[in-house]
């Protein structure tokens, strides 16, 4: 029985992945901040359920202990992460440093506590969750934007660093997820000045002809299911029409007529 371990585990795509790999046959480590108010893996037979912060040093290495005293890890899925929006002038230095700490260096601490590991059994697989915003970006969200293109960029390095060893490295990037994301997953900064401008923004993504489709959570499982069991040495899996559509355009006019395009939907036009 293969064994994958999963960070943010509370909900969504987390959860969603958890009751999927269980029903086929795998072991479960499903983590998460608050293990307490967790009712339903805490259920399922082959489901450990830790308590974990990625942000907390102390935290991943007790939990990392204990998670590889249950089983050798096959997989590991850097799942936990959440959402700023906002302009940039709104921002407080604090949500700044807090979006980083958890979307990418927690990314890094959890995967760094695990190579040990993953070395001495001479394999292993990495899947971290990044989006189609680490290859597109909309305004409101550059600091996401900045974590998600991070974690493109450290997942490629690291796929070549660890192919002697072995252990395989892959991102997966859904599009937008039907999930409590917005009331949940996500902080919201505000500034006077951009105000309509952002209201505006963020009602786009309720109308009919957004380009964002908002995927179940299983499906988005789907593809890291597929990731993880389809053997292939391929580095990045796209998930949702909205992903796949946005980045399949982005190739096909190239990365400056396609910020232009995008810029031009949202009614805004750059300067000569």
């Amino acid at each position: 029985m293969k064994t994958i371990f999963i960070t943010g585990a509370s909900s969504g795509l987390g959860k969603a992945a958890a009751k999927l790999f269980v029903a086929k046959g795998w072991r479960v480590i499903a983590t998460m901040r608050q293990p307490a108010e967790e009712t339903e893996l805490t259920k399922l037979d082959n489901v450990y359920v830790l308590p974990l912060d990625v942000t907390d040093q102390k935290s991943i290495a007790a939990t990392v202990d204990a998670a590889v005293k249950i089983a050798p890890i096959d997989l590991l899925f850097n799942n936990a992460g959440y959402g700023l929006t906002g302009p940039l002038e709104g921002y407080s230095d604090a949500q700044i440093a807090r979006q980083f700490d958890t979307n990418v260096l927690g990314v890094i601490r959890v995967t760094q506590a695990f190579l040990p590991h993953m070395r001495q059994n001479g394999s292993g697989l990495i899947i971290n969750t990044s989006s189609i915003a680490g290859h597109i970006a909309f305004p409101f969200s550059s600091i996401y934007h900045a974590t998600k293109w991070a974690l493109e960029g450290w997942s490629e390095s690291l796929s070549i660093e660890l192919a002697p060893f072995h252990i395989g490295v892959k991102t997966v990037a859904p599009g937008g997820i039907a999930t409590d994301f917005m009331a949940r997953s996500l902080d919201v900064a505000q500034h006077t000045d951009y105000a309509e401008r952002f209201t505006q923004f963020m009602a786009s993504f309720q109308q009919e002809d957004s380009p964002m489709v908002f995927s179940t959570p299983e499906s988005i499982a789907d593809i890291v299911y597929e990731a993880a069991t389809d053997g292939k040495a391929q580095l990045r899996y796209f998930a949702g029409p909205d992903a796949v559509d946005s980045y399949k355009r982005r190739l096909e006019i190239g990365a400056e007529a396609f910020r232009k395009e995008l810029a031009a939907g949202l009614g805004i036009h750059f300067e000569s």
